[in-house]
């Protein structure tokens, strides 16, 4: 059976009914931005991480569902933003109805229940003009995709939602780990779970996704980007050397004299071609004063921010995260704190009490795993049990993927025989570190 949010997620409906959002006016202190009456815990917490990090203050979640908020909301200020929960209601539609009477006629409403209906996503939405339903049970991903441009006071635009998803890792400096965490995250959605992927290395200089693959890049990667009119979804599939027969790699290995004539605008351009052709498109994006990246960043649904328990790396994290979120991100970085447990670092106590936020992956320091790994050309979750776990749960928060069976996406492989890492043979059986 599909998840709860199968035949939901990819309609949208807005109404100028009693419920609709419409544009915010002057701010009012007397208003909270955002307040929710959540029945259960599982969707609480689900909300509350897609949702950290949007708004100013903490989100004022209450236990209870449609009929709470109706009391609440008779004697307390309306909020800029209102979730309810009608899960358990026997008359949802009614209950919304009543709503609609006690609160102000701007309020942006976000509903979540138990219905997966397309009739009662039209009801919801279009009947009684609620900014947007969600199906339980909820995910932190779809949470930001679905109600974080609504929270943050814009509505996700078509193009945002149609199409592959665009991560990007960065390593907050140099030599963290973010191109192995990015090379085998590529793998584990590519080989592992059969989804349509390519890893996508934006320095052309150094070529290291090619090198970790083992494959030799073309002049296609820098040709698109030195002349984007010529970009169509034909020419970025032909660009991408494949690894494996729905994992592909598009990166460069330019003589290091060679000056990049980098475009306007190429950057989206090739992102828009790369999302028509594969579900995900993963950069490896360093941060450097270079146009182009920060352009990666920008278009990027999610950004993932790599570092080691340093007082360094704590604090080019804090740099990282103050940049401005790009159009099509409603939600914060996710942290990965690669490393953890290296001599004379930081304990995770002391990175979250600095950062102000808290890690969402942590990934021990494991160097002879890694290094065995890399001496003998395999992806590090065939070989590290541990490194495969944090790996999948990085998936499950970037990629949507929290609804698959853990023992699935934790496996590494899918019961597939695959090319190996540098098309060596690769076979679920190898023993685990």
């Amino acid at each position: 059976m599909p998840d709860g949010n199968t035949v939901l997620d990819s309609m949208v409906g807005r109404s100028g009914n009693a419920l609709a959002p419409v544009e915010a006016g002057p701010i009012r202190h007397d208003r909270p931005n955002l307040m929710g009456f959540i029945s259960d815990p599982d969707s609480e917490a689900a909300l509350q991480a897609g949702l950290t990090g949007l708004l100013p203050e903490a989100p004022d979640f209450r236990r209870g569902g449609i009929r709470t908020a109706c009391a609440v909301m008779q004697k307390s200020s309306t909020p800029r933003v209102l979730i309810v929960d009608i899960t358990g209601d026997d008359q949802p539609l009614k209950a919304l109805g009543e709503l609609a009477s006690v609160v102000e006629p701007d309020v942006c409403v976000l509903v979540i229940g138990e219905r997966d209906s397309t009739d009662f996503y039209r009801e919801v939405t279009r009947g009684l003009g609620a900014a947007d339903y969600l199906a339980k049970p909820l995910t932190r991903e779809n949470v930001a995709r679905h109600f974080g441009g609504l929270v943050m006071g814009r509505a996700p635009s078509s193009d945002s939602v149609l199409g592959g998803r665009v991560l990007t890792v960065t390593g907050v400096r140099g030599g963290v780990g973010a191109s192995t965490i990015a090379a085998n995250l590529a793998w584990l959605l590519g080989v592992s779970l059969r989804h349509h992927t390519v890893l996508l290395d934006p320095d052309l200089y150094r070529g290291t996704a090619a090198f970790l693959f083992n494959v030799q890049p073309g002049a296609g990667l820098r040709t698109a980007l030195e002349y984007p009119e010529r970009i169509d979804t034909l020419l970025a599939e032909r660009a991408a050397v494949p690894v494996a027969d729905r994992l592909h790699v598009l990166a460069g290995e330019e003589h290091p004299g060679a000056p990049l004539n980098y475009a306007p605008n190429a950057a989206d351009r090739l992102v828009d071609s790369l999302r028509k052709r594969y579900n995900f498109v993963i950069g490896d994006v360093p941060f450097a004063p270079v146009a182009l990246h920060r352009d990666l960043l920008d278009l990027a649904h999610q950004r993932v921010l790599v570092l080691e328990p340093t007082l360094a790396g704590m604090r080019d994290a804090l740099r990282m995260l103050s940049l401005p979120s790009g159009p099509n991100q409603t939600q914060g970085a996710v942290l990965v704190l690669n490393r953890m447990g290296i001599a004379g670092g930081l304990t995770r106590r002391q990175i979250e009490d600095g950062l102000k936020v808290k890690i969402d992956v942590m990934i021990p320091d494991l160097p002879k795993p890694l290094r065995q790994a890399a001496n003998l050309g395999e992806p590090a979750i065939a070989t590290s049990q541990i490194f495969r776990k944090a790996i999948a749960e990085l998936a499950r928060q970037v990629a949507a993927l929290a609804l698959l069976d853990p023992a699935v996406v934790e496996a590494g492989h899918g019961g597939r025989r695959g090319r190996g890492w540098r098309g060596m043979p690769f076979f679920s059986a190898r023993k685990a570190a």
